[in-house]
């Protein structure tokens, strides 16, 4: 009778575990009452400041400027060509700039443009491809910051 005695299993304290998340969330409560209530920080700032980062006055106004229309011909025999115009997207601030280096904006999209394969033009995707290399070559030529970004306004293969 004694061996069944000494086989009964003890019980682990499964309280101690039970506890910590629930003395943890009551403390992290406390803590960020407190915080607020000796105005550490404030619920009511954080969103009324969202909500003013959002307002008409300080949205920056932008600027379109049109880049020169290309006309070409694509080389490969088929006698097609290419037309493609552009704007650049920017800041009041920047306009002069971008307007001031349009000359070297146009030679980069001369470049490219006249570097493309002939069979890139068929495959499909091709004016997504055009206008993430354009935007690269305007952001080099330009800077980062002026360019907001690039917008097509006609792209035909005729």
């Amino acid at each position: 009778m004694s061996e069944a005695v000494e086989a009964l299993p003890e019980e682990t304290p499964r309280k101690k575990g039970f506890l910590i998340p629930i003395v943890a969330t009551a403390l992290l409560g406390g803590a960020g009452f407190a915080s607020t209530y000796m105005g550490v920080w404030s619920p009511a700032a954080l969103i009324s400041k969202s909500v003013d980062d959002h307002g008409a006055d300080s949205v920056p106004t932008a600027v379109f400027v049109d880049v020169p229309r290309f006309q070409m011909t694509i080389p490969g025999g088929r006698g097609r060509s290419l037309v493609l115009s552009a704007s650049i997207e920017t800041d009041t601030e920047f306009h002069a700039e971008v307007e001031h280096l349009m000359p070297r904006v146009s030679d980069a999209f001369n470049s490219f443009l006249s570097g493309i394969d002939p069979a890139a033009y068929d495959k499909r995707g091709v004016l997504e491809i055009i206008r993430a290399e354009l935007v690269t070559r305007t952001r080099y030529v330009l800077g980062e910051k002026p360019v907001k970004d690039l917008l097509i306004t006609e792209f035909l293969i005729k």
